[in-house]
């Protein structure tokens, strides 16, 4: 049972890798980015909020911190500042893990809402300190609302297709303990 469950656990790292290096190829990609148009929202952020309230073993720190720093290195953002923010925000969620289990959708969503605001709220503090120039605000204000509309979609998305689930009440993982 623990070698599946071990197994299962690899299976899903391997899928998040396959998925946030497609979603930053598709973020290389010049794909109709006209001045003036709007932005499209952070789907690796959903991504990573979405899998880590739902199963926060299937996604280790230093995943999610090397691919958010690839991301920062390939759209050229200051090196590490989103890593860090975004390092912060999972655990944050990861350790009210009990706790989100128990909530109803809303209210997660509510959640990881006031998580992305609070993100974008602190970049854009820390870059102001620092004298980088940055995007208006207004563009990024549409990015993070399009990631919160978004997010109900990511997670319906990662029940369906991958069937990503909040564990059990009394599920245990593969070294006997509760999740």
């Amino acid at each position: 049972m623990a070698e599946v469950w071990r197994s299962a656990q690899w299976i899903y790292r391997a899928v998040f890798l396959v998925l946030a290096l497609g979603l930053l190829f598709l973020k290389l990609l010049p794909l109709g980015q006209s001045a003036g148009a709007l932005p499209g929202p952070d789907i690796l952020l959903c991504l990573i909020m979405a899998w880590v309230v739902r199963r926060p073993d299937y996604l280790p720190l230093v995943m999610i911190a090397i691919v958010v720093l690839i991301e920062d290195l390939l759209l050229m953002r200051p090196p590490g500042l989103w890593a860090a923010l975004v390092v912060l925000a999972t655990e944050f969620l990861r350790s009210r893990v009990a706790l989100t289990r128990e909530l109803n959708f809303v209210v997660e969503w509510i959640l990881v809402a006031g998580l992305m605001v609070g993100l974008l709220l602190s970049y854009r503090l820390i870059l102001a300190v620092a004298f980088v120039p940055q995007a208006p605000f207004g563009f990024v204000a549409v990015q993070v609302i399009w990631s919160i509309v978004l997010y109900p979609v990511v997670v319906g998305l990662s029940h369906l297709i991958l069937d990503l689930r909040k564990p059990a009440t009394g599920e245990i993982d593969s070294f006997g303990r509760r999740v």
